[in-house]
């Protein structure tokens, strides 16, 4: 793995020499646009909307649109006036509890790895953030853009996870939410019921990207036959959305829920059985 940004991360006195690492790896699959009559691959264009003639890259310039169809053009000088990359450093303003934060401001993390000298350092910081459950907020570089950040502990590894500042996020108040609509009693504890029931311990492993399997499924059948049209397999019906009476339908979630972990059981301890048969 190569690191993607080498820098330090201070608080107080401390200054502890680190390298970032993608901690995620997203494989997107990707397409290109072709012509049909012979799949030769089509070129993206720079067009100018007022005469649709294509301009090459040493006559664009980068503008921001102040008005409707007003724009001020900024120059690399502009750019260097607030450029910020000479500060290679996660900078920790404050140490805020976990608990306190919404989830919704966290959005990519990246694994923070200690460099010549900062062992001792980032332990120390890595234990005491663990133990106290603290997170520490920072403000960070990476590429000529700022980014706030928390500077979490987990697995015995420093994540340093990238947030939205607090005007990145959209309020709520103006989606159309029933806020004095209540549940019954009878609803509310099947609900709870069905919640329960479906309830286990927390597995990433179990939870794939199907849309992504099943269309590199139909990828694969395409180049195994040569490009020609595949037979399209029978679809199953969709279950009706349409909800007449939520209290019967908490009911036979439950009853459906129960008795696949029933199945579960009972196929677990026959396997049982059997090794112990053996």
């Amino acid at each position: 793995m190569r690191a993607i940004w080498k820098g330090s991360i201070s608080f107080g006195l401390v200054n502890i020499p680190i390298a970032l690492y993608p901690a995620t790896r997203k494989e997107e699959l990707k397409f290109r646009l072709l012509r049909a009559t012979d799949l030769s691959p089509v070129n993206y264009k720079r067009v100018a909307e007022a005469d649709g003639k294509e301009v090459p890259w040493d006559e664009i310039v980068k503008g921001y649109e102040y008005e409707k169809g007003k724009f001020i053009v900024l120059k690399d000088e502009d750019f260097q006036r607030v450029d910020l990359e000479a500060t290679q450093t996660v900078d920790i303003q404050d140490f805020v509890d976990v608990e306190e934060i919404d989830p919704m401001f966290f959005y990519k993390p990246y694994y923070l790895e200690p460099q010549k000298g900062g062992d001792k350092a980032y332990v120390l910081l890595r234990n005491t953030l663990a133990q106290s459950n603290k997170v520490g907020i920072a403000k960070v570089v990476i590429k000529t853009r700022q980014y706030l950040a928390g500077v979490k502990a987990e697995d015995g590894v420093l994540i340093l996870e990238l947030m939205h500042f607090a005007e990145d996020l959209a309020e709520s108040d103006k989606l159309n939410v029933p806020k004095k609509l209540e549940p019954g009693k009878r609803e509310l504890d099947m609900a709870k019921a069905l919640v329960d029931s479906m309830s286990s311990k927390w597995n990433p492993e179990k939870y794939r990207d199907d849309y992504r399997d099943a269309l590199m499924e139909v990828i694969e059948e395409k180049v195994e036959s040569g490009g020609k049209k595949i037979e399209e397999k029978p679809k199953q019906k969709k279950a009706s959305t349409k909800v007449i009476d939520l209290v019967a339908v908490l009911q036979e979630s439950l009853a459906k829920t129960e008795g696949a972990k029933k199945k579960q059981t009972t196929k677990h301890a026959a396997r049982h059985r059997t090794k112990k048969a053996a």
